[in-house]
């Protein structure tokens, strides 16, 4: 079976793909006869977690389509079932958390219109809700977001905000991840000096993790990998390739391997360094060493990194340049017409 077919068959069966273990005696939500108890809550957010697995393995692309149809399904539980108050609250905070990850999932699959009309609902749902944790969550994706399309200054008053609710919480882990979004911001405002001290922040805070309050589950993923990542990154913006290279690394070996999409990502963006520092032979054996990881991804965002890779092997006179860009053009070319 095609990983399509095989992603496409149902939450349930995805769950199970993705190592998570199925819930004993789980009940279906009830129609419009039917009350909604705890039990029916704990399954929808079971779905939803086995779509941060899937996400996490495989990417957005392919698992988006599963997003939108948890998101349908607990909408249609709201509006066709009764429920006590204190579970309506708790509905209507997972339409809002299932609302933030379809817009993560669009924004991987590189679809930002969509990504930023589902970041609205969840915006919309945590304003209503006075839900902090869900708003601190949307306004650091917008961030994020921003600093992809280009837009510094948007993401860095975004990351601001985060950081100004953040505070409250008393997470280092929270405050680091959003210390990092700010550096990255200001790396691509040309500030250097402003982003490494951001950045510098990020990692005081990471080293506090097991000080103060425990991160939401969210963020829980931020940690070396990230942080040696967003290091690479600054690096780059600032011409550095070869420091770069050094963190990118890193970022790569620190990595879990359970996050397939973001291994592909990091090894392809080590490639362009490599070769941005001249180290060609070596930047394109990387370039054709992320196909393994490919073959298993659907991610816009890293199609477009496999893309300026390709477009920098081009441009070089070297014998390994020109077999990896065939090499990785055959792939596109059998990918588009899958």
């Amino acid at each position: 079976m095609d990983r399509r077919a095989f992603l496409a068959d149902s939450i349930g069966a995805a769950t199970a793909a993705a190592g998570v273990p199925p819930a004993p005696n789980r009940p279906t939500p009830p129609g419009n006869q039917g009350a909604v108890g705890t039990a029916h809550l704990i399954e929808l957010r079971e779905g939803l977690r086995s779509l941060y697995h899937l996400d996490n393995a495989y990417g957005g692309g392919d698992v988006r389509s599963l997003a939108v149809r948890h998101l349908h399904r607990i909408q249609r539980v709201i509006n066709t079932s009764r429920y006590p108050e204190s579970i309506g609250r708790q509905l209507q905070l997972l339409v809002g958390e299932t609302a933030e990850h379809c817009a993560w999932l669009y924004y991987d699959a590189d679809d930002q219109d969509s990504a930023r009309r589902y970041w609205g609902e969840a915006l919309t749902t945590a304003t209503v809700l006075k839900d902090s944790s869900l708003e601190i969550l949307v306004l650091a994706s917008l961030s994020m977001q921003a600093s992809y399309e280009g837009r510094p200054r948007d993401g860095y008053d975004l990351a601001r905000a985060a950081k100004e609710r953040a505070a409250r919480l008393g997470s280092p882990t929270l405050q680091s991840l959003l210390a990092s979004r700010e550096a990255r911001a200001l790396s691509l405002l040309g500030d250097d000096t402003a982003a490494r001290r951001s950045l510098m922040e990020s990692m005081r805070l990471a080293e506090r993790r097991d000080r103060g309050r425990p991160a939401p589950e969210w963020a829980a993923f931020h940690g070396a990998a990230e942080l040696d990542y967003a290091h690479g990154l600054l690096y780059t913006e600032s011409g550095h390739h070869e420091r770069a290279v050094h963190f990118l690394r890193a970022a790569l070996a620190h990595q879990d391997r359970t996050y397939g999409r973001n291994r592909a990502l990091y090894r392809l963006t080590l490639a362009r360094s490599l070769v941005n520092a001249d180290s060609v032979d070596e930047g394109a054996a990387h370039a054709v060493e992320s196909l393994e990881h490919l073959e298993e991804v659907e991610s816009g965002r890293v199609t477009r990194r496999l893309t300026e890779v390709i477009d920098l092997l081009d441009k070089r006179d070297a014998v390994s340049a020109r077999d990896a860009t065939r090499e990785l053009r055959d792939y596109l070319h059998e990918r588009r017409a899958a």
